[in-house]
This record gives C-alpha cells, structure tokens and sequence, in this order.
C-alpha cells in the first residue's frame, strides 16, 4: 500500500486540516433542475453508446471524465449564448454523478439479458427494464452505508483513481475549454467515420487476408475492423492489457483454428458437439462452434482467478463494513456537516426493502413462493456482498478494471449450485438464475460506479445526499432507456432466412414446440428454440409448419451466426463473450450437457496464462473475441504507448491526456453512429440507395476507399492529438484555491 499522503492520518482517515475545494461552510448552487436533466440526457448518451460497444468488444471504459468535460463545456456554452450564470462545480459534479449511471447500467444490462435467447426465451422489454430498474437502483442504496467506510474514514488508504482524476477535471477544467474540444474533435470524427464506412460503404467495414501457401497450414486468417471506437478503446485500456488481449485473438486465429483444421481434416464424420465435418467448415465456423467453448471456459477461469486475486480485498471489504456500520454514528440530518449528510437511513433500508419485495413479486422469478423467496434471499446477500466488494475493487483499482464479470459467474455459480441440491431444474429456474445473476451484475457494477463518485464528490466539496439522489434519477432513466435500446440493436440486426442450407432437414420434435410467432408470409407458425447444436440441426429460432417442418430461420442480432442479410448484404452479428458464458454455465450445471473437454481446455489456458504473469481474463476474453476486434484495440493501445514515452507521461497523466480525450470522443461518435445506421438495417431499402459501393463482376463489393488507408488516416490523427496536445491536467497544486484539495488546511 502506498505511504501516507499529505492530508491522512496513518488509520486511513481525514487529518483534521482536510479541507476540500468548496468548504462544509459555503452553500453554492448544487441539486438543481438544469444539472439533473443534463446529466440525466448525458447518461443516456453514453450508456447507449457503451452497450453498442459493449455488444462489439465485451468491455466498457468509464464515462465519468469525458461527462465532466462536456458539463463545464455545455454550461460555458449556455452562459455564453444566453448570458446566463456559469454552473458551479458542484453543479458540475451533479452532472458527472447523474451521468455516470447510464455506462454502469449498460455493462450489466449487455452482459447478462442476450443470455436469455441463448437459453430459449424471448427478449422481453419488460423483463430487461426490471433487471436493470432493480440492478441500478439496489446497487446505489447498498453503497450509501459504505460511504463513510471507503471514502472518508479510508480516504488516503483507497486512492479512487478515476474519481480523483474526475476530481481534478471538474477543479482545472474550468479554466479552459481545451480539454473539452479534444472530446468533441474525437466525437465528430468518430461519428462520421462510421457514417461513411458503414452507412455510405465508401471503405469496407473489415480487412482480411488468409494465409495461404503453406503445406497443411490451412484456415489461418488476419483480419482487422477499422473502427474507431476499437481504436478509442485500446488508446485507453493501454499497450499492456491491449496486447494480452490481441495475444488471444492471435492464438485462436493462428494456433487454435489451423490445429483443429489439421487433426480433423482426414475424420470421416462430423466430430460432437457439431453435426458438420471439419474439412468443409470456414475458420469462422471452427471458431464459432469448437473454440468459442474453449474461450467460455477460459473467461470463466479468468473471472474466478480475478476473484481469487481480490479475496484479501473481499474479505477487509466484508469485515471492515461490518465493523463500521456497527460503530457507525447517527445518520440523521441534524448537527452533521453538509459534506457529511447522506440520504436517511431509514430512506435507504425501506428503499432496499422494497426493491427486494418488488423483484420477488415480479415475473423476473417465476415460480412458487418458496422460488421466489429464495431468489430475494439470495438477491440480498449476493447483492449486497458484491456491492460491497465491487466498492472496495474500484477504490484500489478503478472501475474500468473492476472484475463483474468474475462476480456475475460466482453468482451463477452459487445460484445454480442451490437450485441443483434443491431439485430446481426446470425452465423456469434457468430463467429466474440469470435473472438473479442480472439484477447482482448491474447492481455491482453500478455500487462501484457510485463509490466512484462520492469518492470525486468528496475531494470536490459536494453533499452526498444530493449527489445520491442525482444518480438514483440518472440511474432510473438510463436503466428504462438501456432496455429499450439493446432490444432496438438486436432487432436492427436479425436476419429471417429460408435457405435450405439454414435450415434443418430433420422434423422438430413436438415436444419442443413452444407458442406461435407469424412468419415473413404472414402465415402463423410455431417456434422452435435449439439452444444445444445436435446431428443436422444447428442452434437458433425456427418457425415451424403443422408437418414439423422448419421453413424460417430467425437469426437474432444478438449471438446470430448469419453474415448476410436475406438479400446478401454483408451484416456483422454482435456476439459478446459473456451471455454466451452465462447462458452456457446454466445450461450446463443444470442440464448437464455441456461439452466440457473444450471448456476444461479454456481453464487450463487460463490457468497457465495467470500463473505466467499476465491477465488471465483479458487474455481470456481475446480469445473469444475474434481477431479482427483485437487487432484494432491492440493499435490503439501501442499508439498510447508511444506518445505515454516520447511526452514522458505519468500513469496518472496519461489518463487525462488529449489522446485519450480524445479516444472516449472516438467511442462516443463510432457507438453513437452504430446505433444510428442499425435503422438502416430495418429501413434496407434506403440503405441501398446511400450505398456508394458497386458490385463487381463476381458480385461482390468494390469500395472507393481501402480501409486501412481509412484507418491509418484516424489512426494518424489520434497519434498528433496524443503527440502535440495540450499536456493533460497536473497533480500539483495550480493557482488559487486548486491548492486546497487533499491539502493540510
């Protein structure tokens, strides 16, 4: 642990001189409509544009900077055209807090409802907005008796990165708008970028090249998206966890598909779990249906190492808590500091209750009573247990590097063991298990999110209470939008297809018939989930006639495996690594049909990479991942990594520098510009007519731009941005009151 700082006392709590930027006596504008609103609308913004990225890359970075940026740029605009007062920094802390809750949401919200059509059932609006409602709000009452443990009495001890660099953004940010036009560069460069790849196809949205040439090396590919979103992403996460994660996409793209090609090319039949010989499969097939097993299995003995890793975390976590709300002083308003008066306790725990009754009342566990109060149980304790180590995680590390996913499978874990010795395991358990694993996910996530921002609030000078209201406001909004935007995604991209090669040539079953859905022709048919591939029927949804006889495949947009749409217009399906992991734990445990030599393969690749030195889940998830998203992130990470050296950047600096301004920018406008061109998936028509791309003799499209001529052109810019930017915000002390913050009064 780092040596005491100016400011602490050794026992981890404020030194008497402690004075924060704004003091307890001052009362400045805070908690007020415009704020709220703004940030309210920024969340959303953000959380949008986090779950398309979430959905592309299985990762999210925080939005807690770039959203303070934007805050003091929008009220400096607003002062400026209408003559209005400038926002305060608390304010502006209220706008970042209210913000942040959109990101925490979508991570929770990506990672854990696609599962659900893995496992058979429809992707209900309702279902989703209650796992994220409940998630996002459990998780900020669960976090406020923590406040005082984490951020005041170990202030100094848990260091908050990111909500002290938000801190300081808020502090010298308001001295200038530099910080805030390298967003917006990045913002509208990203946007348009994908404008034109995607929307107006003057460049094609993937490069790949095959490695040909070589005696029984075959189905080995390169390949890269030129997105600038991936490239924001790997300028941000950095040239070290950047190429972990390119390392796996460069073991499952040039090691694990040619090996599997090699050895399975002379079998004469198909080789379990696929119905298929591996000689006529594409890379992409052999990856998707042998080496994504492999990945599942890797990243969740990842997610499980990085739980290991953080016990001693875990355990001071737990019994500090404890031991703190046991000694903890009265909570009422009355004689406590304003910098010190969080939302009643009486507010938080009859809150809690009945958020708890609510998700045991609601159809998100839909079994008997004993089902349903063993679900609220197990919501309470994991949820609370998770919040508060995911609190303790991010005051060490940050929440970018917050392992929820390793807390989501020990979640699962947990639920689907007890379900299991109880004799629950039926369908409906499987549901109301990842129902449980969501609300504890989003809840977690957005538990870390909050102590982050208490953690800013409190150097900053704000009220906690106000600050705890603005992001149980954010938090409600995001979590209603979250639903409706992850249902829009998957929607946009799901292909219906009558090809015979997509569909099964065996009758289905009657007994795995479940209700009616009418089909492309308008005639009504019955649906048919395959959640497990078996001889001649691949996975999917398929509509069925009287006879048995599947005439449509329904290939969601979300862990489809289509590449075209019906008319041939190459579609790129979103497949993150974590609802396949979920929906494959759960299907496995409670089933027992899983095929666990290629899992087991995963784990022991995960447990040979940590025990190496590296990050076995970031090495994990690249593996799932494939190689055309790795590579772009792995660019942007060395790129990071370059202008870090050659401008002689902190760790700390390199956070707040213009390249990565300018990379969340980047992400914003790529994510954003995604949403937007899904509707040109549904409105197909109109998307031809703005395609600048012709076919070529064999059909196939003829671009006026090479994409990595494109992507080294973004690729430049973000480099003399980091280069020759304005040097990012300093941890010494500037001029005037900046000097107050963390100092002996």
């Amino acid at each position: 642990m780092a040596s005491t700082q100016a400011g602490e006392t050794k026992a981890g709590t404020p030194a008497a001189g402690f004075r924060p930027y704004v003091l307890d006596a001052e009362s400045p504008p805070e908690l007020t409509v415009a704020p709220v609103v703004i940030g309210t609308l920024l969340g959303i913004l953000f959380g949008a544009s986090s779950l398309y990225l979430f959905l592309k890359v299985s990762m999210t970075v925080s939005a807690s900077i770039p959203v303070a940026v934007l805050s003091i740029t929008i009220f400096r605009g607003l002062s400026g055209a209408f003559g209005i007062r400038r926002a305060t920094i608390l304010e502006n802390n209220i706008v970042q807090t209210a913000g942040s809750a959109g990101e925490s949401i979508a991570f929770g919200v990506g990672a854990t409802m696609p599962a659900l059509m893995l496992l058979g059932y429809e992707l209900e609006w309702t279902r989703v907005m209650l796992v994220a409602v409940l998630g996002g709000l459990l998780g900020i009452l669960m976090m406020i008796p923590l406040r005082r443990a984490f951020i005041v009495k170990q202030h100094g001890t848990l260091p908050y990165p990111e909500g002290t660099a938000c801190a300081k953004v808020l502090i010298v940010g308001e001295q200038g708008g530099s910080n805030a036009r390298t967003v917006f560069l990045g913002f509208g460069i990203g946007f348009l970028y994908q404008i034109l790849m995607q929307a107006t196809r003057f460049w094609a949205g993937e490069w790949q090249r095959a490695i040909t040439g070589i005696a029984g090396y075959k189905k080995a590919v390169v390949a890269l998206e030129p997105s600038p979103a991936l490239l924001g992403v790997g300028y941000i996460i950095g040239p070290r966890i950047a190429s972990v994660m390119v390392g796996g996409g460069l073991l499952t793209s040039l090691l694990l598909v040619p090996m599997i090609a090699y050895f399975g090319e002379g079998l004469p039949g198909a080789l379990p779990p696929v119905s298929q010989r591996i000689a006529e499969m594409s890379p992409g097939a052999i990856s998707s249906q042998y080496v994504r097993y492999i990945g599942a299995g890797a990243v969740a003995a990842g997610g499980v190492l990085s739980m290991i890793n953080a016990l001693p975390l875990i355990w001071a976590s737990i019994t500090g808590s404890l031991r703190d709300l046991r000694s903890g002083r009265n909570t009422g308003q009355g004689g406590i500091p304003r910098t010190e008066r969080d939302l009643p306790m009486a507010v938080v725990f009859l809150g809690a209750l009945g958020l708890v009754l609510a998700i045991a009342a609601s159809p998100l566990i839909p079994t008997d009573i004993p089902g349903r109060l063993a679900g609220g149980a197990m919501v309470v304790l994991f949820g609370f247990l998770f919040v508060t180590v995911s609190s303790r995680i991010t005051g060490v590390i940050g929440s970018s590097s917050n392992p929820i996913s390793g807390m989501t499978i020990a979640t699962l874990l947990l639920t689907c063991l007890i379900f299991v010795m109880l004799g629950w395991v039926g369908p409906q358990y499987r549901l109301t298990a990842l129902s449980i694993a969501g609300v504890v996910c989003i809840a977690s996530s957005n538990g870390g999110t909050i102590s982050q921002d208490l953690k800013t609030g409190f150097l900053v000078g704000a009220t906690p209470w106000k600050q705890q209201a603005s992001i149980l406001i954010g938090a409600l909004v995001s979590a209603v939008v979250m639903g409706g935007t992850l249902l829009l995604l998957n929607s946009a991209y799901t292909t219906i297809s009558d090809r015979p090669a997509d569909l099964p040539a065996v009758a289905a079953p009657a007994d795995e018939l479940k209700g009616s859905r009418t089909g492309p022709d308008g005639k009504s048919y019955q649906v048919w989930w395959v959640t497990t591939p078996r001889t001649g029927v691949q996975e999917g949804q398929y509509l069925v006639d009287e006879s048995g006889k599947a005439r449509y495949l329904v290939d969601a947009g979300i862990g489809g495996r289509m590449t075209t749409t019906a008319s041939g217009t190459p579609i790129q399906k979103f497949n993150p690594a974590q609802p396949r992991l979920f929906a494959t734990l759960i299907e496995g445990i409670m089933s027992g049909k899983l095929p666990w030599g290629l899992v087991i393969l995963g784990v022991v690749l995960a447990v040979v990479m940590q025990l190496a030195g590296v990050s076995a889940l970031a090495f994990a998830v690249g593996v799932y991942l494939p190689l055309a998203t790795t590579l772009p992130i792995f660019i942007g990470g060395m790129l990071r990594g370059l202008v870090d050296r050659l401008r002689g950047f902190t760790t700390e600096e390199g956070e707040t520098s213009p390249g990565t301004l300018m990379s969340t920018g980047l992400i914003a406008g790529g994510s954003l510009a995604g949403i937007i061109i899904a509707l040109l998936v549904v409105f197909e028509e109109f998307g031809k007519s703005i395609d600048f791309s012709h076919r070529g003799p064999g059909g196939e499209p003829e671009y006026l731009i090479p994409s990595i001529a494109a992507f080294g052109a973004m690729s430049g810019v973000l480099w003399l941005v980091g280069l020759f930017g304005r040097r990012p915000i300093s941890g010494e002390s500037g001029k005037g009151e900046e000097a107050r913050v963390g100092e002996i009064a």
